[in-house]
């Protein structure tokens, strides 16, 4: 994110390919924007956790989003944040992240991970 708030993202993708498992994925970037309503000004509970195909958590953490006053006349706030991860893959299959505010309902994004084939 550059001085003017202007988030530039390069290599975005929903699959990832590895030479065998297991397998860790360094300093893999999430990157989220959180929206509201002026009415929604203050700190939420952001909750992440990355998940495998069954539901099992691999990885977790709890932080806040900060929704900051807006100028006169904006009515929505929002918050970004930029996570990094070393993800884990045991196993070949299915992943997601699962994004909770405030304990309320969830977002999932997807990822598939394979083997590279030999």
């Amino acid at each position: 994110m550059d001085q003017q708030g202007k988030l530039s993202v390069l290599g975005i993708f929903q699959h990832v390919l590895v030479p065998g498992f297991p397998a860790v994925h360094p300093r893999t970037f999430l990157v989220l924007r959180v929206s509201g309503r002026r009415t929604e000004i203050g700190s939420h509970v952001l909750r992440i956790r990355f998940l495998d195909a069954d539901g099992q958590e691999l990885l977790g953490g709890e932080g806040t989003a900060q929704f900051g006053e807006p100028p006169a006349g904006v009515t929505d706030v929002e918050a970004v944040a930029v996570l990094s991860f070393d993800l884990p893959f045991p196993k070949a299959g299915s992943y997601s992240f699962e994004i909770t505010l405030d304990g309320g309902a969830s977002t999932r994004v997807p990822l598939a991970v394979s083997q590279l084939a030999a």
